[in-house]
C-alpha cells in the first residue's frame, strides 16, 4: 500500500506538471508558477495552519530560506519546460540534491560521477544535441540546486514541526514569487476560465502528492523512499510521451536512465 500511494504522488505530480505546461501558450511560465503557488498555498495552510506553529529564533532564517529556496525552484523549473521536454527537465533537476547531498561515503562519489556522465547524454555538448535549449538546461539545473537547499533548510527549520513546515515556507515563497508571477504572466491569467485548471494543476502538482508521500513516510524506511522516488525522471519522461507528445531521443532516454540510477543508488 504505502509504495503504491508513492506512486500515485509520483503520478500525479508529474501530471500535474504536464497539465502546467500546456497552459504556457495562455497563462506564460510565469503566470502558471504564481497560481500554482498561490492556490497551493492556500491548501496547505488548510491542512496544516502554519499561524500555529511557533519557530525559535535559530529556525527563523532557516525557515526564510526555505521559502525563498522553494520558490525559486518552482520559478526555475517552469521557466525551464519552456524550451526543455519535462522529462529532461526533471532528470537534471535530480542532479542538484544528488550532487549537493550525496557526498556523505566515499561510494557516493561514483553515483555522483555517474549523474555527471548522464549530463553528457542530455545537454547541448555537441551539434547533435541543439534540441535542447542550454538556457533551459540551465535554468532545470539551477531548479536542482535550489532544491538542495531547499532540503538543507528545512531539515533545520522544520526539525520540530515536520511536515506542516511546508505550508509555512510555501507562505513565504508566495509572498514573493506570486506578484513576481502575476507581473510577467500573459494576458489570459486574468480569464475566469484558468482558474479551474489551474486548480488542478495545485492539486496535481502539490496537495496530492504532498499528503500522500507524507503517509507513504509514515511506513516506508527513508531507503526505499528515496530509491522510489528517484523514478521521477522517468515518470516525467512518460508523462511528456502521453501527455505533450514530447518525444525524447535514444540519447536522451539513456542520460535520464542513467541518472535514475544514479539516484536510486545514493538512496541505499
Amino acid at each position: 500500500m504505502p509504495v503504491a500511494l508513492l506512486l500515485v504522488a509520483i503520478i500525479s505530480l508529474q501530471g500535474g506538471a504536464s497539465l502546467a505546461k500546456s497552459l504556457f501558450p495562455e497563462v506564460g511560465a510565469t503566470g502558471i508558477t504564481a497560481l500554482r503557488l498561490r492556490l497551493s498555498t492556500l491548501m496547505l495552510c488548510a491542512i496544516f495552519k502554519p499561524w500555529r506553529l511557533r519557530f525559535t529564533r535559530e529556525q527563523r532564517m532557516p525557515l526564510l530560506m526555505n521559502g525563498l529556496a522553494l520558490g525559486c525552484m518552482n520559478f526555475l523549473f517552469y521557466l525551464s519546460l519552456r524550451t526543455v521536454p519535462l522529462g529532461v527537465a526533471v532528470a537534471l533537476e535530480f542532479t542538484g540534491p544528488l550532487t549537493l547531498l550525496g557526498t556523505r561515503r566515499l561510494l557516493d562519489l561514483t553515483w555522483v560521477v555517474l549523474a555527471v556522465a548522464g549530463l553528457e547524454f542530455l545537454l547541448p555538448f555537441c551539434d547533435s544535441m541543439k534540441a535542447i535549449d542550454p538556457l533551459g538546461a540551465a535554468l532545470a539545473v539551477d531548479a536542482g540546486a535550489c532544491w538542495a537547499c531547499y532540503i538543507l533548510a528545512g531539515q533545520r527549520a522544520g526539525a520540530e514541526h515536520g511536515p506542516a513546515t511546508v505550508a509555512m515556507s510555501s507562505l513565504i515563497a508566495s509572498l514573493i514569487f506570486v506578484p513576481t508571477g502575476l507581473a510577467f504572466a500573459a494576458p489570459g491569467i486574468w480569464h475566469w476560465s484558468i482558474v479551474p485548471v489551474a486548480l488542478l494543476v495545485a492539486l496535481l502538482s502539490s496537495a496530492i502528492p504532498y499528503s500522500l508521500e507524507m503517509v507513504a513516510l509514515t511506513w516506508l524506511p527513508a531507503r526505499i523512499f528515496g530509491t522510489l522516488m528517484s523514478l521521477e525522471p522517468a515518470a516525467a519522461a512518460l508523462s511528456d510521451i502521453l501527455f505533450l507528445g514530447e518525444a525524447l531521443s535514444l540519447q536522451q532516454c539513456l542520460g535520464l536512465v542513467v541518472i535514475v540510477i544514479a539516484s536510486a543508488d545514493a538512496a541505499q
